[in-house]
């Protein structure tokens, strides 16, 4: 038992997501933490930072490490962060020469958020394809039913007949925006130091920085420790996608409630009522719009991210980003899944 719905035993089959849900594992982050501290050990070595012999005994160790899971959550609940007992541990293996050279420069925030960046990055590669997935399966729908009639309905009620291809048009439009927005995302490394300032590589820094950067595949920018914009940016993009698919389950739900104007397959059967065939899929894109729309106001708090570090704010996003992402992941699934599923819509 979980107290999350997205990884619960039954809940996960409704709202879950096999395909998303591993890059928030435990795992995939400590992988992409110890991508950074061999990418950072590049970088610095290609600059004269650190001797190339350290920076390959760091990068090696990094490829093969494997951490003792169960210190790492006791530290964690003493030092609020996981990294200074990974480091610890990564220490202890890359050896004693080596060590010196190992998180050079680097704080506990740096390996984290570039962690996620570098996860972030691979789920909206992913999260793009089923958009362009879901526009694809709309067109097909507007092939075949496009010139049927379905009546307008402005303010839940009836107005004058419009066509399929009208309300396909609807649902269709902020899809292929969001497509596109996702495939121009950037998403920046979190490289600044102590408090910021990158003090220890001097006049070097911005160098490394980028450097680091392009190892990652991620995009240079200055630190953004205390300035959560990149956060709080893909989080409204995420809530964005939820709402508009929200929206198209909303209106599918609708016009089940009506009947004649559409014909859905693989619908939710009923305990008490062996008749019905509820639009379980179209209900859930309106639950989970709603879900990420309130979570958003949460991540738009934690932009109030005190001086340079704030361990509140960032303890907020950790517990909102992921089930953001994951609800969005979830609504992308069933509109694929509903919009396959449709069979009739509007009538000749």
């Amino acid at each position: 038992m979980t107290a999350s719905p997205f990884d619960h035993p039954f809940l996960s089959g409704l709202l879950g997501d096999d395909e998303i849900a591993p890059y928030f594992s435990a795992e995939t982050d400590i992988r992409a933490m110890l991508s950074f501290e061999a990418a950072l050990a590049k970088a610095e070595a290609a600059h004269g930072l650190i001797p190339a012999e350290a920076a390959r005994r760091i990068t090696d160790t990094c490829a093969a490490f494997s951490p003792d899971v169960s210190s790492l959550r006791s530290a964690t609940a003493r030092d609020g962060v996981v990294v200074p007992d990974l480091i610890k541990q990564l220490r202890t293996d890359v050896g004693e020469e080596a060590a010196k050279s190992l998180h050079l420069g680097a704080t506990s925030q740096d390996a984290i958020d570039t962690s996620l960046m570098i996860r972030l990055k691979a789920v909206v590669f992913l999260l793009a394809g089923r958009l362009s997935t879901i526009a694809a399966g709309l067109d097909a729908l507007d092939g075949q039913f496009g010139r049927n009639q379905l009546m307008g309905h402005t303010r839940m009620q009836a107005a004058i007949p419009i066509t399929v291809s009208d309300r396909l048009r609807a649902w269709r439009e902020p899809l292929t925006t969001y497509r596109d927005r996702l495939t121009e995302q950037g998403f920046p490394v979190q490289f600044g130091g102590a408090a910021g300032t990158l003090d220890k590589l001097g006049s070097q820094a911005a160098a490394i920085r980028a450097s680091l950067a392009q190892e990652l595949g991620l995009t240079d920018a200055p630190q953004w420790q205390s300035g959560r914009l990149p956060i709080a940016d893909i989080a409204g993009l995420f809530a964005s996608i939820s709402g508009s698919l929200g929206k198209m389950g909303q209106d599918i739900a609708l016009l089940a409630q009506a009947s004649d104007e559409i014909e859905i397959s693989g619908g939710g059967t009923s305990s008490a009522m062996a008749h019905k065939q509820n639009p379980v899929s179209a209900e859930v894109l309106v639950a989970l719009a709603r879900f990420n729309a309130t979570l958003l106001s949460g991540i738009h708090q934690s932009l109030v991210h005190e001086q340079e570090r704030s361990g509140a704010a960032w303890t907020l996003e950790w517990l909102l980003l992921p089930q953001m992402t994951m609800a969005t992941a979830a609504s992308l699934r069933l509109a694929k899944e509903l919009t396959g599923n449709i069979k009739r819509l509007g009538t000749t």
